[in-house]
Formats: structure tokens, sequence, C-alpha cells
């Protein structure tokens, strides 16, 4: 994880069973725990600790850390409060808890943070083991104080325990830092799980060598959790040259069919977003996909969970600071969910899980607004001449919670074509093509500034399923059900939408629109 402790202003309206933060974001009850949830991405509600608590504040959903459990998906996430009082921590663990992953109810805190003398005065992404009838919370302590890291390590792995995952209580006598030839400024995101190869429990560190600062996914060991004794061991994966990624975050593991995966973040070079390796073996070697991002970069810090039957990531849609459509990616926003799915080579395809798909069986026609260049409708088809000069068609608003689906066939080998989200009635939009020549999907802001993409290789006179699942101000596209492309685009519901092909003939057949009954 990143951390960050960012006081943000932003504009609340408050209702008496929901917090709808307008276009910025859809929350949850305010009255604290055990609280439904009306929205299929959500942020923690506001109110949280209490109106007597001087941290009284909606917040953002950080990273998440999912637990299946008896029929219920635990989706633990880091908490990040929109304000946060000067000396109090920051980002300890709250829950959600679902069935289906369509609906949530917000469970409230489950493991605070600690006082500026404790290792984690914040707190950093962990996970989830069962050992016995005992559940063990392996996460991240981090304090930069300087009178802490004058004689501590700045990050370490710290535990906490419970017999229902609801009430932890933390183990003080516990604490990894690292070891010898690792960096204890960068020691974070311990992922926890049982190693069938080795009949033992393994713990995944994100770290760095010392000297060096090469990234590396570092391994520990041990025969009984109970005993709190880990061993450390050679690093599971380290950063090649050509990556040389800075941090791998947030690190996962699992197999699916015959194949392994290991999957981490990155957010500092040119690549950044939830990456993955592949390996037949746990131990490796692990090798790189040719697409080897499961989302954009703004779909964060993936982590997975599995009912069992099919396996989910979990992930969120940073913010913008200010939250326009030019400001910056923050961090922390609204968590997005995609289905895994495995293509017959092994690599990883994402599609929107089905329940999330079941919630719209509403269909509503699209209502022309207005149209330029060269447009041809017939019946919900469209043909977009954009060759020469762009084509641009553009219906009214559509409403906070909407799917959209059509199929796009591109004509031409360069230019692109897809879909245009006004930002505000000048006519600047936010736009997310398939781009042809350039092999890949991208979304772009009002400025026609790049800010998020996904490889995805196209072909002429090709018929592509598109699904776009949006609420609010999050806004994700799915091609094929291959392939997922997560966007920030504020003023999404409240302004006019479209299609648009530039540099580029096309085709979008089939268009539907349907919302929530």
């Amino acid at each position: 994880m990143k951390y960050s402790n960012i006081i943000t202003t932003v504009c609340i309206f408050f209702s008496l069973v929901s917090c709808s933060q307008d276009d910025h974001y859809i929350g949850g009850s305010i009255s604290g725990g055990n609280s439904e949830i009306a929205s299929i991405f959500p942020v923690p509600p506001s109110q949280w600790m209490g109106a007597n608590d001087p941290y009284y504040s909606a917040g953002y959903t950080g990273d998440i850390m999912p637990f299946f459990d008896n029929g219920k998906f635990h989706i633990y996430f880091l908490h990040d409060a929109q304000n946060k009082p000067a000396g109090k921590g920051f980002h300890d663990i709250h829950e959600y808890l679902s069935t289906d992953l369509a609906h949530f109810t917000y469970e409230g805190q489950t493991i605070p943070f600690g006082t500026t003398a404790d290792p984690d005065f914040a707190i950093g992404t962990g996970s989830v083991v069962k050992v016995g009838n005992i559940y063990y919370f392996y996460y991240t302590g981090h304090n930069e104080t300087p009178a802490f890291i004058q004689s501590n390590a700045r990050e370490s792995v710290l535990c906490a325990t419970s017999s229902d995952l609801k009430n932890w209580k933390k183990v003080p006598s516990f604490k990894i830092t690292a070891p010898a030839g690792y960096y204890n400024y960068d020691f974070r995101d311990p992922h926890v799980f049982y190693n069938d190869e080795l009949k033992k429990y393994s713990m995944l560190v994100s770290t760095q060598t010392e000297p060096g600062r090469k990234a590396v996914l570092l391994h520990f060991t041990s025969a009984d959790p109970v005993s709190g004794k880990w061993d450390v061991q050679a690093p599971i994966y380290t950063t090649t040259p050509q990556e040389n990624y800075l941090m791998m975050e947030c690190a996962d593991i699992f197999k699916m069919g015959s194949y392994w995966y290991l999957v981490f973040s990155e957010n500092w070079s040119a690549n950044k977003g939830t990456h993955y390796k592949m390996s037949t073996s746990i131990n490796g070697p692990w090798t790189t996909p040719e697409i080897d991002r499961i989302d954009g970069e703004y779909f964060y810090a993936g982590k997975t969970a599995s009912d069992g039957n099919k396996r989910y990531v979990f992930g969120w849609n940073a913010r913008k600071t200010p939250e326009n459509d030019l400001g910056n990616k923050d961090w922390a926003g609204n968590m997005v969910i995609h289905e895994l799915t495995q293509k017959a080579d092994g690599t990883l395809g994402t599609q929107s899980p089905q329940k999330v798909k079941d919630l719209f069986s509403k269909k509503i026609t699209p209502e022309i607004d207005a149209t330029s260049g060269d447009v041809t409708t017939t019946s919900g088809n469209y043909t977009l001449s954009g060759a020469t000069n762009k084509a641009l068609v553009t219906f009214k608003t559509i409403g906070k919670k909407v799917k959209i689906k059509a199929e796009v066939t591109l004509s031409g080998t360069n230019g692109t074509s897809g879909f245009v989200f006004h930002t505000n009635e000048s006519g600047a939009y936010y736009k997310i093509v398939l781009d042809i020549a350039k092999a890949k999907i991208s979304g772009y802001n009002s400025a026609s500034q790049e800010v998020t993409a996904i490889p995805f290789k196209l072909q002429t006179n090709t018929k592509y399923e598109v699904e776009i699942i949006a609420e609010g101000s999050v806004v994700v596209m799915y091609i094929n059900g291959k392939v997922a492309l997560t966007n920030r685009i504020y003023g999404r519901d409240k302004n006019k939408w479209g299609l648009i092909a530039e540099g580029q003939n096309s085709s979008i057949s089939n268009l539907q629109i349907i919302q929530p009954e």
C-alpha cells in the first residue's frame, strides 16, 4: 500500500438513510456497523465513529483484504477518512460483508490504529488465515513519527487473532521486522496461506534488498503460526532489471486449474497497476504473460478470494484531487470487484461478477440529444463514419446506476472508437476508446490526456462485446469478458454521454441501456 494522510474537503449530502456524495461517491448508512450499503462500488459511510467523536468523517475504501468463510465474503479494508484530526492515527481496518458481491453491509471498525508510540500508529495491508479454530490477521504496522523511528523500524508485520472474524485482539508480543539484508523502512503487506508443497504456512512480505534496493517478495515459513515463530527464506520473486519495480505491494498467490498465479501491485513505473505472473509450480519459475495487468492504473492493490467455485479480485478505484475530471490520481476510493476467468493458455481474464450484472433488468431506450459528423442510426444500431472527420452522437443522461451493452466493430486499421461521457455543457468529455493501431483500450480526460489504459489486441471487422457498469463517477468497461478498464469520471451521471469515432469508421450495434428495477 501507499500511505497518504491528506485532508480532503468535499461537499457531502446527508440523508436519513444513506450518504450520497453527489457526483463524487455513493456511501452507505450513517448509522455505523451492520448497515446496508446501497452501492455496488462502496465507500465507508460517514459518522462511522459517532457524532461525538472528533474523528467524524466519511471516508474512502483503501487496500482490500478479502477472506471467504462459511458462505460469506469478509471484505476487510483500510479506511481512509476524509478528515484526520492532528495526532490521530489512520488507515484502521474496517469490514464489508457480502454473500454475493453485489450487496454489502458495513460492519464497522475491526482493528483500530495505535498511538504515536505504537508500531501501528498507521495500519497497512495484510491477510487472514484460519489455523484450527482461530483466525489470524497478519497486517502492517506503520509509524514514521520522528520519535518512533529513532529506535524502531518504520514498518513491521503485526498480528491480531479472533474466534469469530468480528472481534479481534492484537497480539502485542508478535512483531516481525526486516531481517538482515532487507530494508526495514519498506517492509509491508504480509500475505499468509497454507503451502501444500511445503506442508507449512507461508508468508509473503513486500520489501527491498539492502543494499541495492531491489524490490522483492520475501518468503517466511512457519510450521505452526500459533507458536509465533516464522523463519525467513529466499525471496519467492525479485524484480528483473527490465521491470525495475520499486515495490511490489499487496502480494497474493493462488492456484487456478494447473497454474499458480503471483499477484502484486506497482505504482511507480510507467506500467502502474495490479500485475500477475504465472507458473506451473508454486516455486516458479515465474513467467510474465504478454498482458500482465488485471486492469488499468485506476484499479489498484488487487487481492483475491474464492468461494470455492469462482475467484474474484478486489481493488479500489482511485479518486482524484481535486475531485474533478482534471484532478490528480489520489489514494483510495471506491471498491471494485472483478471475477477472474482463465483462458485456454492459462492467462487470466476479467468480467463483472454475475450477481452485479443481474442487478440490471430494466431496459430503457436511449434518447438522442445531438449528432455531429457522419452518423447513421437505425433501431439501436449506429454507424459512425469518422475516418476523415470526427463522428459523434450524444444521448441524454441515463442516471446514477446503469449498465450499457453494445457490440463495437472497427473497419479501419487506424483511429479510435468508443464511448464519451460529458463532464460539462461546453462540449468537453471523458472518452473510453478502442485503439486498434496501438492495441489497447484507453481512457482520456476532457483535456485529451490519457489517464488509464490496458493492452488489448483488436482486429478489423470483428464484433467486440462491450459491457459498461457505471455508478456515480465509477465507470468500468469490460471487453468480451476478457479485459477490464476502470475509470473515474466525475459528472458522468449528471451529463450527456455518447458514441464516438475519430480517424476510424465503426459500427456500434445492439446498444442497450439497462437500469436497476
